[in-house]
C-alpha cells in the first residue's frame, strides 16, 4: 500500500479533529433542545395546573347541618406509596391516615387562623379557645364492610402508671360495637386516577358531605396537586411537597376535617368561616 504524502496526512488529521471538536458541541445541542422542551413541557403543565385551579378545583357548599353529633366516614385515607406518579391518593398525600384520620374529626378545633384560607390547627390537646369536635364517629371496615363505632376520651395515665409525667392527658380512640340508627350524615372521597393528567403530574380528590336519608350531596371540594414530573426522578416523595388547590395553610394533614367543619357543625359549636 502506498504511503499518504504529507499534504493527505494533513488532510486527514484535520478532518479527524474537526470530527473530535464536532461532537461536543453536537451533544450539546441535543443537550439545549432537551432542555428547551423539558421548560416548554413544564410551563404547558403548570399552566394546565393553574387553569384547573381557577375553573375546576374549588368548594361547593349547598347546605349545612347544625346539632351533629357524629358522622359516618365511609372510607379512610391510607397512607401511599407518594413516589408513584400514579398512586391514588396523591391529591391528599399530607393527609393522617388510618387512626389518624378518624382522630382528626374527634380532636378540638383550634381558632381560624385569620389567613386567606380561613384554615386552623387540630388536636387533641384541648385549649382554652377550642372547639370540641364530633361526639363519636363511625366507620365502614373496609373488609367485612361492618360498622365500627369510635368515641373519644381522655385521661391522666400518671394516675394508675407512674412512667407517665403528673398531670399529663392522654387521648384513647375507644373502640365499640355500633349504635342504632347509624349516623345520618357521612363523609367520603374518590380519588381520580387519570393517565393523562399523571402523565403531567397532576392528581385530583373529590371529598364529598351525604345526607344518607335523602341521598342529597350537601357540599363537595375538588382539589387538585401537581408535582413536575421531573421530581419524581429526583425527589423521594414528590407527592409530599405537591402545589395543591384548594390548599391549607394551617393543619395540612386535617384539610378534609376542615372542610367538613363547614358543614357539619356539632351541638353548641359554630361553623368557621369559608375560605376568602
Amino acid at each position: 500500500m502506498p504511503a499518504l504524502n504529507l499534504k493527505t496526512r494533513w488532510v486527514l488529521g484535520l478532518l479527524a479533529l474537526a470530527a473530535l471538536l464536532a461532537k461536543p458541541a453536537y451533544d450539546y445541542h441535543l443537550a439545549r433542545q432537551a432542555r428547551a422542551a423539558a421548560q416548554a413541557r413544564y410551563a404547558a403543565d403548570k399552566a394546565e395546573f393553574q387553569r384547573l385551579c381557577r375553573e375546576v378545583a374549588g368548594y361547593k357548599f349547598y347546605r349545612k347541618a347544625e346539632n351533629v353529633d357524629g358522622i359516618l366516614l365511609l372510607k379512610v385515607r391510607r397512607d401511599g406509596d407518594w413516589q408513584d406518579i400514579m398512586a391514588p391518593g396523591a391529591a391528599f398525600a399530607l393527609e393522617s391516615e388510618g387512626e389518624g384520620y378518624i382522630k382528626s374529626f374527634l380532636a378540638y378545633r383550634e381558632p381560624s387562623s385569620g389567613a386567606n384560607d380561613e384554615s386552623y390547627f387540630v388536636s387533641t390537646t384541648k385549649k382554652e379557645d377550642s372547639t370540641a369536635g364530633f361526639a363519636y364517629v363511625d366507620v365502614i371496615d373496609e373488609k367485612t364492610g361492618k360498622r365500627i363505632h369510635y368515641t373519644p376520651r381522655w385521661d391522666e395515665p400518671w394516675q394508675y402508671d407512674k412512667s407517665y409525667l403528673k398531670g399529663y392527658i392522654k387521648f384513647w380512640l375507644d373502640e365499640s360495637p355500633p349504635l342504632n340508627p347509624p349516623p345520618r350524615y357521612a363523609v367520603t372521597f374518590e380519588d381520580h386516577v387519570v393517565p393523562e393528567e399523571r402523565a403531567r403530574g397532576l392528581a385530583s380528590s373529590t371529598v364529598k358531605v351525604i345526607d344518607t336519608q335523602t341521598n342529597e350531596v350537601m357540599a363537595e371540594m375538588l382539589r387538585y396537586a401537581w408535582s413536575p414530573p421531573g421530581a419524581f426522578s429526583k425527589t423521594a416523595t414528590p407527592w409530599l411537597t405537591a402545589y395543591k388547590c384548594p390548599g391549607v395553610g394551617y393543619g395540612s394533614s386535617t384539610a378534609t376535617r376542615q372542610f367538613v367543619d363547614r358543614v357539619l357543625v356539632p351541638p353548641g359549636a359554630t361553623a368557621p368561616p369559608p375560605p376568602k
